[in-house]
């Protein structure tokens, strides 16, 4: 019988714990698999078991809910244990990112007044940079060092606790592409609705979703968490293989997965991709960076299944949603806001835009942030109320919707290039550059110049076998755009350097650009 028809679970009502939904898996269906990782399997009832011990373990250091602890770590299951034991202690979560630098990881852990840390060797380098700075004690999650993970968990009874919707249930770090990265508070209710909504994409306990993006991103726990809360399976990668993952997807019949846009675009150039049986896909989701259409056309075409893409904040201020599947004529679009959600362009004076106009894209939803941590100014800095006082979130992306009520994407706002005083938006150029066929993957970026104040400058990275100078294609580009959109430069790389979650960092480019070349003229 699905979840949502169990007589202890009513998706309709005011709130349920992720960790009560757990446990009542675990007593409905114990045996079913909840977790997989290779050979490694936890079912229901072993992983409720090891969240009490968790959680035991955890008040028996002293932490109280309200607490937090940090994980910085690549995925396994003693990671998402560990993270959901913490929940069912009261105990928040701030989940790092392992490429974070020793600065930014110090920076984060005072931020999140973390109790404990938890890491695996793959932040050892790191972490040993900062050993003798670090206010909260160390445990090797996967028992590299002592104290071990598997030693360091005890065999206390838990207190049981009862979770308040509105205690703090995680603290996700921005990606810190943009400067120090700020901690945004995420509370229990906002994950529960995230929840409710999941089942319109067909999650139930017959779902399997593989997981192959990092667990320290909002980017995967949307997909992560209602599977578990829905009793289905979660099939867990430590890291990204375009081969392993469609092995893993046809072995285990996944039936949803989230992807970034790099990601699907490494999936679909294997040239053994119609090999595998995909076959079982309900529904596919991509969100975090641009998704281009061509890319989009392409999976429709070949890989069964929805394609849904969300355009959104891990700060919560509305969302996007387009079914691509549905609407195969909006592949340039990211959607229209999902019901309940209000959105709307305003321009530099914070006054609203009618559709059609360009401006910055905000935010309303019913599960939204509580606030940057311990930033106020911060938080303020981020909102925008209408005339009613209404709060919303900036996203900083300039876009604008069409008649229909879609919304189209121009860039961030702090990408967009001022030339002269006339507004170069880089996804347009970017857009045009990847017409031309020597080109694998691009990007454009405003450094200064003393003449226009910022001129565009390209980096792009040629498709394997090609011999096109950099001046062949400039020529061939200027000579296809209007003038005030001629690129500067344009400059060859090994590869576009990316988050996790598959943004390109403009910043690393702008700041290597400027200290290389300086100010053009």
């Amino acid at each position: 019988m699905p979840v949502s028809e169990l007589p202890t679970i009513n998706l309709d009502t005011a709130f349920i714990s992720l960790p009560q939904m757990i446990a009542l898996h675990a007593r409905h269906k114990g045996s079913k698999p909840a977790l997989i990782q290779e050979k490694q399997i936890l079912d229901y009832k072993e992983l409720d078991q090891r969240m009490d011990q968790v959680a035991a373990t955890l008040q028996q250091a002293g932490l109280q809910p309200g607490d937090s602890i940090a994980i910085c770590a690549l995925n396994s299951i003693n990671y998402a244990t560990l993270f959901l034991g913490a929940l069912r202690a009261g105990i928040a979560v701030a989940p790092l990112a392992p490429s974070s630098t020793p600065a930014s990881l110090l920076g984060m852990l005072r931020d999140s007044a973390a109790r404990l840390l938890f890491v695996d060797q793959s932040v050892k380098p790191s972490i040993e940079q900062i050993a003798d700075q670090l206010q909260c004690p160390l445990v090797a999650l996967d028992d590299h060092a002592a104290p071990g993970f598997s030693n360091w968990l005890g065999d206390t009874p838990l207190q049981p606790v009862e979770i308040d919707p509105q205690w703090v249930f995680n603290i996700i770090y921005s990606s810190g592409t943009t400067g120090e990265p700020k901690g945004i508070v995420q509370s229990h209710a906002m994950r529960w609705s995230h929840i409710q909504r999941s089942v319109q994409f067909g999650y139930d306990e017959d779902s399997t979703t593989l997981i192959s993006t990092p667990l320290y991103s909002n980017t995967t726990l949307v997909s992560f968490l209602p599977t578990l809360a829905l009793g289905g399976t979660v099939v867990l990668m430590a890291k990204f293989d375009a081969t392993r993952y469609l092995q893993l997807a046809a072995q285990h019949r996944a039936t949803h997965t989230m992807l970034v846009p790099v990601q699907y675009q490494r999936i679909m150039d294997r040239e053994d991709f119609a090999n595998f049986d995909l076959g079982n896909f309900r529904v596919k989701f991509c969100t975090s960076a641009p998704f281009h259409a061509a890319l989009k056309a392409d999976i429709l075409a070949r890989w069964p299944g929805g394609l849904v893409e969300f355009y959104g904040m891990t700060e919560g201020g509305g969302s996007c949603m387009l079914a691509a599947h549905l609407f195969p004529n909006k592949l340039h679009t990211v959607g229209k806001p999902l019901e309940g959600h209000d959105m709307r362009v305003i321009d530099e004076d914070g006054q609203e835009l009618p559709h059609g106009e360009i401006g910055e894209v905000v935010g309303h939803s019913p599960a939204m942030m509580t606030g940057y941590l311990n930033k106020p100014e911060k938080t303020a800095e981020a909102e925008w109320f209408d005339a009613e006082g209404k709060r919303f979130i900036r996203t900083g992306d300039v876009g604008r919707f069409d008649d229909e009520g879609f919304l189209t994407l121009m860039d961030r706002r702090k990408d967009m290039i001022i030339s002269g005083g006339f507004n170069i938006y880089p996804s347009d150029l970017e857009a045009e550059l990847r017409q031309h066929p020597a080109l694998e993957d691009v990007t454009v970026i405003g450094v200064r110049s003393r003449s226009w104040g910022e001129t565009p400058v390209a980096y792009a990275v040629l498709r394997a076998g090609s011999s096109e100078s950099t001046e062949s294609i400039l020529s061939w580009f200027n000579q296809r755009v209007g003038k005030t959109q001629r690129l500067a430069r344009l400059l060859f790389t090994d590869e576009l350097p990316r988050s996790a979650i598959g943004k390109v960092l403009k910043r690393e480019l702008r700041d290597a650009f400027q200290a290389e070349h300086g100010e053009l003229d």
